[in-house]
């Protein structure tokens, strides 16, 4: 622990991180530790006072076989190209055709063939609702997530995560050409478009050995990413159950298989979006370790941008509030669920640890360990956030 604090809040917001990372520890998707950390987060509402529900549905259970399925389909493709003619080059250019579209549905986080295959087991969402204490006039969904991710070496090192952004933007540019140049050669039957395909080939080959690689590595304990998040979802509870918000009712929701493309936030927002009265959405992400700062946006491939609104709000606060230090930022090669808030049409942000450089401290790695959370950090996110969700509230 880089320094220790004296704020209650802080005292019990890293309770929960100590819970979640080193009592229950590593929490893979639909494994038995996300389970743990949604019962323990169901007790924690409890013992608030609140009634809260634990909501159970159907995830994927690896981020990297839908990747590594479609790098097999593109090689495919290239293996049957040159076999017979027209015929081949027809169904090559369609099977290629195929992953693009499968992609960049699963990039936006919408339903496809990739989804409809993955195997699949049960995981669960926990949530409270708090009231105002005043007219309730309009909703704010805060989310941390449960679970944990793999440790692959894609996210050894910030060096290396830069890496594997432009990578995939290289995998995903080859895609495309081997789509536009097998098509071609099924109308014009250029024989000679395979040899051009070869880059694919060898980009496809590299994405199937990362994805194995990553599903091989044991699951990180996460306490950065993410308990520091459903700490702070839990600690918020505790102090909106004393001091709610004036006009605004609140949706603690602490959401499981978020590692594996967010599906329990798309299960919430599915379930819910029709009982909101104006809402807005508030996303907390490993927020222990640097920072606090806000994302304007994030993607891979597929971009998501915070709400103008909200983000403005923010920079006022933080122009008027220099001690926190807080900027803005953004992520390339990873997303948070405001990509989920924004899909279902509602206004959001991401509260973010990352550094200025962008760089974000342990994510998905051994060493995100519960040892390194810096308490003068978490000190100023805390304020920053208490004074945000009262902005918000007026």
């Amino acid at each position: 622990m880089k320094s220790v604090s004296s704020n209650p809040e802080i005292r019990k917001w890293l309770q929960h991180v100590h819970a979640l990372a080193v009592d229950i520890g590593p929490r893979g998707s639909t494994r038995s530790g996300e389970r743990q950390a949604a019962e323990y987060a169901f007790n924690q509402f409890e013992k608030l006072g609140f009634q809260p529900k634990l909501e159970t549905f159907k995830s994927a259970r690896s981020i990297f076989l839908p990747h590594l399925l479609g790098s097999l389909i593109i090689l495919l493709a290239f293996i049957l190209f040159p076999l017979g003619g027209r015929s081949t080059a027809g169904i090559a250019a369609a099977l290629t055709i195929l992953v693009l579209v499968s992609e960049l549905q699963e990039l936006g986080f919408k339903n496809n063939l990739f989804r409809m295959l993955m195997p699949k087991a049960e995981s669960q969402n926990v949530y409270a609702i708090i009231p105002p204490s005043g007219e309730h006039t309009k909703d704010l969904v805060v989310v941390g997530h449960l679970d944990s991710q793999r440790t692959p070496l894609i996210f050894k090192t910030y060096r290396w995560v830069k890496i594997y952004d432009t990578f995939t933007s290289v995998v995903f540019a080859t895609f495309i050409v081997q789509a536009v140049i097998y098509t071609a050669a099924a109308i014009f039957g250029w024989s000679w478009a395979w040899w051009v395909t070869i880059p694919t080939a060898l980009s496809a080959i590299l994405l199937a050995a990362m994805c194995i690689q990553a599903d091989l590595t044991p699951f990180t304990a996460g306490a950065n990413d993410n308990a520091s998040a459903v700490g702070m979802v839990l600690t918020l509870a505790e102090e909106l159950a004393k001091t709610p918000l004036t006009h605004t009712r609140v949706f603690a929701v602490c959401s499981g298989c978020e590692e594996v493309q967010h599906y329990g936030m798309i299960d919430f927002f599915k379930r819910h979006l029709s009982e909101f009265r104006k809402p807005k959405s508030v996303v907390f992400e490993m927020l222990g370790c640097a920072g606090p700062a806000w994302l304007t946006q994030e993607g891979i491939i597929v971009p998501f941008k915070a709400d103008p609104e909200m983000k403005k709000v923010l920079e006022d606060l933080a122009e008027k509030n220099p001690q926190w230090g807080a900027y803005a930022s953004k992520v390339s090669g990873g997303n948070t669920e405001m990509a989920d808030a924004v899909r279902a049409g509602i206004p959001a942000i991401t509260l973010f640890g990352s550094k200025p450089n962008g760089e974000v401290p342990y994510w998905h790695q051994k060493q995100d360990t519960y040892d390194k959370m810096d308490a003068e950090v978490m000190i100023r996110t805390w304020e920053l956030t208490n004074a945000y969700l009262k902005e918000l509230d007026k």
